[in-house]
Parts: structure tokens; C-alpha cells; sequence
């Protein structure tokens, strides 16, 4: 497993190319190999599925290829019989017969397919995929320990200095719409994309500690967002490679525990070190984060991509058996596809979509729920720092709440599919009615009742004659809310949209960053004209109103998707 993972990841994939095959070799590149007789030059492969079919004689002798000595003496006919597909799927195999020279998985058990890697060696490469996650959204928070210093050492004001955060919210909702679809193109697949950003990520790092000015600063902060949101928009589709779909909540939810624990771990770790040493050290220690996970993820992170897997398995075929016909569906897809026409559709389909009710509520819910959850990086600083006085570095502390919230949300999410919505819907299934994708959205509707009790809790208990441990405890309840409505959402557009799933998720990416990049520019003077029971009385008031047309579209988004041409019926 170690020496598989270690060839497929992108370190290994220099050596083998690099050695021409000799370092870490794939089964092709093995002396040992058979060709399978099929994959052979012919030019007319013949195709037997049973004895009383029409059989086209082989060609002479003479005419057979130099490479058929790679072919056992039992193997030697250029016929194909069902027996060589033994293994593979009833639909696969016929795909196969139909057209020889396609190049696919050599069996249903074949260990090349990401869906057949060992639990362990998948469980690795989630933990890969979620600390690459985590490691990209620990950049936007922790930059909030580095404020004080900039607005003093560069002379700018409070709503100036908070652009550095805005602008990389908003560019890794950016990011996707242009990044995302490279990711697709079989020829580089998605660990191409993860690393050659991040390195970029990395690159475009060190101008923030070394500018002259607070303008490089706010230009290279939109840089780095830009290039970490890969992670953020595409690594669930990476998890998506690996497992069923049976699996792939349950996993969802993991992912997304990368996901929460970047923007909470940030100001922690961000504002001791700013303390201690200036405002330069939460980017140093951002830089020393991605630079270790680069090279960690360069040496273990595998390519799980099944077109990019197959595609680079029929260029190692066509090198061994000088067969140029062999391609891979996913060649054959791109060859019908311009670059310019994709990134049309990758521009233009998430906006279209935006307009669909369904889609637009969603972007509107969950767009209000995330730009509440950037809003506490303002009004923490009002609380714990004006009124219990807490210094720089225990500013961040209040974060832990949202963590372990976070964590007990992940128990409680897992609990619910196993002992609840996992069975009800085998149970819609063997009654032959099929629960529609609207009942996804129900734990989230129940779990937005903890969005205004968490705002009216911190807003009205931020007080000095209370404890600061209250607040705390009141605030850490949103993460039920932003936890349990993310995956219940995301998964619910996902299935509503099944053609179109990455156009709703980039729509939502987008309007979701969009929101949160805005609320931290006002979120200061925000709760200080309001006060803080007013303004987060006012945003709870805000929370409520918009459950009764939650309610209305689990009972009605049926009837949404029926009128829609994008739908699911």
C-alpha cells in the first residue's frame, strides 16, 4: 500500500516518468506483464460472444505485430472472447466488446480503481485530502491577529486593514470558477491542479510579510486565496472518487471537519505569535503550515481520478504495444470539448443556475449563515477584548467553543444517518417509493433553530457582570446551525441538480464567499451603532424569517424541480 501511494502521488509520478518507467513501475511497465490480446494491433479486432455468432478469420501470420510476443502462447488469437472479460460487469464488459481498443479498469476488482483501495489506504488519503483542506482555510482567519500591527506599523484604518480577510474570502469563491475545471481535463486530473496551486499558494505568500506597502499586502492576500481554493471547492469530489455513494455523507461530514477547524484554529494560533513576536509571525507560520503540507501532500497524495487514472494507463499501453487506437473514454470526451468552450460553461451555468428558486434560496440561506459565522471574527474582539480584557493572544481562545461543537455535530450527524435517515430510506426504497431529495433538508431546517438561540444568547450575555464562559458556551451553538445546514444544503442541490451538481455547488461557493468577504467590513461599526444585543437580535430576527421559507421548500421543492429544465424530476 505504502509503495502504491507513494508511485501515485506526484513525486512518484516524476521518478517513474523521469526513469522511463523503471522507478516504481506500473503493471505495464513490468517485464512480467501480459498484454491482453485485445489491446493488440489489428485491423479488424474480431468480437466473439458466443459459438454461433459470425467469426472473421484471423489475419495471416505474416501480418501480426511485432508486440504479440508479449502475449502468452494460449493468448496468441486476436479474438475476443467474453472469458477476457471475466470480472468485469455485465454493462462494462459489453462496452468492452463493442469497442476493443477502450481502455478501462481490468475487472471490477481492479486495485488501480480508487473504489477498490483497501479501507486503510482510503482512510489515508481522506486525511490527506481534509488536512490539505484545512491547512488552505487557516489563511483567511489567521490573519485577524495580524491587524493591530498592520494598522499601526502601516497607518490605515480598522476597515482598511480587514481587506486582507476580505479579499481572500472572496477569492476562493472565486477561485473554482476558472480552477475547477481544469480539474476535469483528463490529462491533468486533480492532483495536478491541488499542487501546482498550492505551490503558487506558497509562492505568493512571502510578499505579505515582505511588503513595502499595505496595497502588495491586500494584491497577494487576493493571490493566495485565489490559488488555495482548489481544496476548498473540489476536495468532497475527491472524497467522492473513492467512495460509494451509500459512504459518501458520512465522509462529507469528515471533510467538513477540515473545513470548520481552519477558520477557528487560525486566530488561535495566529494571535500568540503576533503577540509575542509582531504581526509578520501569523504569516510565518502560514507559510511553515502550506510549506510542510506541500511536501507532505507531493509525496502521499495519490491521483484519484478516474478519467486521469485511465488516461495515463492507455498512454503506458500504447507505448508498450505501439497501438495508437487504444484510448481512454475520457480521451475521447475531451477530444470533443474545447478549452474555451468549458470554461464558458464553468463561467456561465453557475450563473444561470443562481436564478433557478431552488438554487437561489439555498445561495441566499446559506450565504446569510456564512456570512454570520465571519461576522464573530468582529464582534469577539468587542467582547472578550473590550469588555472581559482578554490580550491578544486569549482573544482566540473563544474559538474552541466553535471547535468543539464542531466535533459533537460530526458524532451527532453521523448518528442521525446511520439510526435514522439511512434506514428510512431503504425502507422508502423496498416500498417502491423513493424519498425525494427534499428530505435532506429537514435536519437542517431543525438545526436552524440554534442560529438565533446561539445570536440572542452572545448578544444579550456579553456583559461584564456575566461571566465570560457564558458568551462563549452561546456563540459555540452556531457551528450546530452552519454544521447540520452545510451538509444538509449542499447535498440537497447536489442530488436536486445531479447534472449539474458542480454548477450549483461553484453558484453557492461563490454567492457564500461573496457574502462573508462583505459582512467583516461593517460587522465592527455594525454591532457598535446596534450595540450587541441589538445587532445580533436584528440578525437572529433575520435567521427566523427565512425557516418559514426553508419549511415551504421542503414541502413544495418538488414542485420547483418539476417546472425546472436543470432539475430532477
Amino acid at each position: 500500500m505504502v509503495a502504491d501511494i507513494f508511485r501515485d502521488a506526484t513525486v512518484g509520478q516524476l521518478f517513474n516518468y523521469f526513469s522511463n518507467g523503471t522507478i516504481l513501475p506500473y503493471p505495464e511497465e513490468r517485464s512480467d506483464f501480459t498484454v491482453p490480446a485485445r489491446f493488440l494491433p489489428s485491423q479488424t479486432p474480431t468480437i466473439i460472444a458466443d459459438e454461433s455468432d459470425d467469426v472473421q478469420k484471423p489475419e495471416p501470420e505474416s501480418q501480426k505485430s511485432k508486440e504479440e510476443v508479449l502475449v502468452t502462447e494460449t493468448e496468441t488469437s486476436r479474438e475476443i472472447t467474453l472469458d477476457e472479460n471475466e470480472g468485469l460487469g455485465d454493462l462494462e464488459a459489453q462496452k468492452i466488446n463493442d469497442d476493443p481498443y477502450l481502455v478501462t479498469w481490468y475487472g471490477v476488482d481492479d486495485p488501480e480503481n480508487p473504489k477498490n483501495w483497501s479501507s486503510k489506504k482510503r482512510a489515508f488519503v481522506g486525511f490527506c485530502v481534509t488536512w490539505m483542506t484545512f491547512t488552505s482555510y487557516v489563511g483567511s482567519a489567521i490573519y485577524i491577529a495580524a491587524i493591530p500591527g498592520i494598522m499601526e506599523q502601516f497607518h490605515v484604518g480598522l476597515t482598511y486593514a480587514e481587506l486582507g480577510l476580505t479579499l481572500y474570502v472572496f477569492a476562493y469563491g472565486l477561485g473554482p470558477m476558472f480552477l475547477s475545471p481544469l480539474q476535469e481535463l483528463p490529462k491533468l486530473g486533480r492532483n495536478t491542479i491541488y499542487m501546482c496551486s498550492m505551490a503558487l499558494f506558497i509562492i505568493f505568500q512571502i510578499p505579505t510579510f515582505v511588503a513595502p506597502n499595505f496595497q502588495t499586502i491586500l494584491a497577494f492576500r487576493f493571490f493566495t486565496g485565489f490559488f488555495c481554493s482548489p481544496a476548498l471547492a473540489t476536495g468532497g469530489a475527491s472524497m467522492g472518487d473513492m467512495y460509494p455513494v451509500s459512504e459518501l455523507a458520512m465522509l462529507l461530514a469528515l471533510w467538513a471537519e477540515g473545513v470548520n477547524a481552519g477558520p477557528i484554529v487560525g486566530p488561535i494560533i495566529g494571535g500568540f505569535a503576533a503577540q509575542a513576536k509582531g504581526w509578520k509571525w501569523p504569516f510565518y507560520e502560514l507559510i511553515w503550515l502550506s510549506s510542510f503540507s506541500f511536501v507532505f501532500l507531493m509525496l502521499c497524495l495519490p491521483e484519484t481520478y478516474e478519467p486521469t487514472i485511465l488516461h495515463r494507463r492507455a498512454r503506458r499501453l500504447r507505448k508498450l504495444t505501439g497501438n495508437q487506437q487504444l484510448t481512454s473514454q475520457g480521451e475521447r470526451d475531451a477530444k470533443e470539448q474545447h478549452l474555451g468552450l468549458v470554461f464558458k460553461d464553468a463561467l456561465l451555468k453557475p450563473i444561470i443556475l443562481a436564478t433557478e428558486p431552488v438554487v437561489l434560496f439555498c445561495n441566499i440561506f446559506i450565504g446569510l449563515v456564512y456570512a454570520i459565522f465571519y461576522l464573530w471574527y468582529e464582534a469577539f474582539p468587542l467582547v472578550f477584548t473590550g469588555i472581559y480584557h482578554f490580550n491578544l493572544g486569549e482573544s482566540g481562545l473563544p474559538f474552541l467553543g466553535f471547535l468543539v461543537n464542531s466535533i459533537l455535530g460530526f458524532f451527532i450527524y453521523i448518528a442521525y444517518l446511520k439510526y435514522h435517515f439511512q434506514p428510512r430510506m431503504m425502507k422508502a426504497m423496498a416500498a417502491g417509493k423513493p424519498s425525494s431529495p427534499e428530505t435532506l433538508l429537514e435536519l437542517g431546517l431543525i438545526a436552524s433553530i440554534t442560529i438565533p438561540l446561539s445570536l440572542f444568547w452572545f448578544g444579550f450575555t456579553s456583559r461584564a457582570s456575566i461571566h465570560w464562559i457564558v458568551p462563549i458556551i452561546g456563540a459555540s451553538f452556531y457551528l450546530f446551525g452552519i454544521f447540520f445546514n452545510f451538509q444538509s444544503v449542499l447535498i440537497y442541490i447536489s442530488s436536486a441538480y445531479p447534472a449539474y451538481a458542480a454548477s450549483v455547488l461553484a453558484s453557492n461557493a461563490l454567492f457564500r464567499s461573496t457574502a462573508a468577504s462583505v459582512f467583516p467590513l461593517f460587522g465592527r461599526f455594525f454591532f457598535q451603532n446596534l450595540g450587541l444585543g441589538g445587532g445580533s437580535g436584528l440578525l437572529a430576527g433575520i435567521s427566523i424569517v427565512l425557516m418559514p421559507v426553508y419549511y415551504a421548500l421542503i414541502r413544495w421543492g418538488h414542485i420547483l424541480r418539476r417546472r425546472s429544465k436543470y432539475a430532477s424530476g
